[in-house]
């Protein structure tokens, strides 16, 4: 692992952990037991680490849903796959890190924006198409117009505002919201389908 991949993984961990503003550089460098000065030499301030994880995961995410949608046998298979992956990446996060990114950091935000409203309605879309020709999915949906809806979700349990990050655990909350997309948009096929990984025995 290069010096400065070796940064953003040791700032990541203590961002994860405490979150955003909490975190020093100072704190950084006694995490990896580097020198300030060697993080100086690939990072001006802060906010580039901030920026540059972002970056990073935004590509890590667009390379994992892409390998989900290539692999899956059909749509429901691939939204518990996808689910899966939620439950493993926000079980690490603290939630105060997307209150503080959207408060804080609103060029790095906007970066998370901008992939949700792109690459991810994208997918959701392709996925709703794919589901409906599979028989998966409801002929009668709009499937630009779900994804849209699809985005809009994530951002409600992502601000805090609609599920407090105090009062509800963030990973419940977006498995929750998602399989309850799920059942919305599936036909009584579908429906099958999703009670089958739930193990959920029901005519």
């Amino acid at each position: 692992m290069s010096a400065k991949n070796k940064i953003l993984k040791g700032a990541e961990e203590l961002i994860f952990k405490f979150g955003i503003k909490n975190i020093t550089m100072d704190d950084i460098a006694r995490h990896l037991s580097m020198s300030k000065k060697t993080i100086y030499k690939y990072y001006k301030e802060k906010d580039e680490i901030v920026h540059s994880l972002m970056q990073l995961s935004i590509e890590n995410d667009k390379c994992r849903f892409k390998n989900i949608y290539e692999k899956s046998q059909n749509v429901v298979d691939e939204v518990f796959e996808i689910m899966k992956e939620m439950r493993e990446v926000f079980s690490k996060i603290n939630p105060i890190v997307f209150h503080e990114l959207n408060k804080y950091y609103p060029e790095t935000w906007k970066e998370f924006q901008n992939f949700k409203s792109s690459f991810i309605q994208e997918m959701v879309e392709q996925s709703l198409i794919k589901g409906q020709k599979d028989g998966y999915i409801r002929k009668d949906i709009n499937p630009k117009l779900l994804a849209k809806l699809r985005v809009e979700n994530i951002e409600m349990t992502l601000n805090g505002v609609v599920f407090a990050h105090d009062k509800f655990n963030i990973v419940d909350v977006q498995l929750a919201v998602t399989e309850h997309f799920l059942y919305g948009v599936c036909t009584l096929k579908g429906h099958k389908l999703i009670n089958k990984h739930k193990n959920i025995d029901e005519e």
